[in-house]
């Protein structure tokens, strides 16, 4: 065996003693960086979420703006349309009467017309039934008056007249 790898010899020891301190400057000189790199790297990652978070957090804040806005626009043409609604109802409703109080006012005239024509039938009915029975008077008086007499001109054209003025 080589006297550099018998334990019991102090190169041996010096060998060993110079790897464990080059180990030991390798890995403090490196160890740091990698530490440094793996925290700068999930301080990159925690960074790249909050970011992310806050954008997200915008975003929704935006979209909430957004929707209240759509909201009260909606409320407003809602109040709108009710309003129109009700404007449209009162000018039926007022056309309905309108309509309403004219078809009576027609049925009214048309009933005071047909009230005026029957009593403008039944004056003539009368009128022309006085003629008659007066007609029939007279011929009856006349006929006790003249029994012996056919006919008399003047009595001829009194009765001839009496209708035309009775009328």
């Amino acid at each position: 065996m080589p006297a550099f790898l018998n334990p019991a010899n102090a190169e041996f020891w010096v060998g060993v003693g110079l790897l464990i301190f080059l180990g030991i400057v390798i890995f403090v000189a490196k160890a740091p960086k990698a530490i440094n790199a793996a925290l700068d790297a999930k301080s990159a990652k925690i960074q790249g979420d909050l970011d992310e978070a806050a954008r997200i957090r915008e975003e929704a804040q935006r979209l909430l703006t957004q929707l209240k806005a759509e909201r009260a626009e909606a409320e407003a043409q809602a109040k709108d349309m009710l309003a129109a609604a009700q404007e449209e109802a009162r000018r039926y409703e007022a056309d309905a009467k309108a309509k309403l109080e004219e078809s009576l006012a027609r049925r009214q005239q048309l009933a005071e017309r047909k009230i005026a024509n029957a009593e403008a039938q039944a004056a003539a009915e009368v009128k022309a039934a006085a003629a008659d029975l007066a007609a029939q008077a007279a011929e009856v008086v006349l006929t006790q008056r003249l029994p012996g007499v056919k006919t008399d001109p003047l009595v001829d054209r009194a009765i001839s007249q009496l209708g035309s003025k009775l009328q």
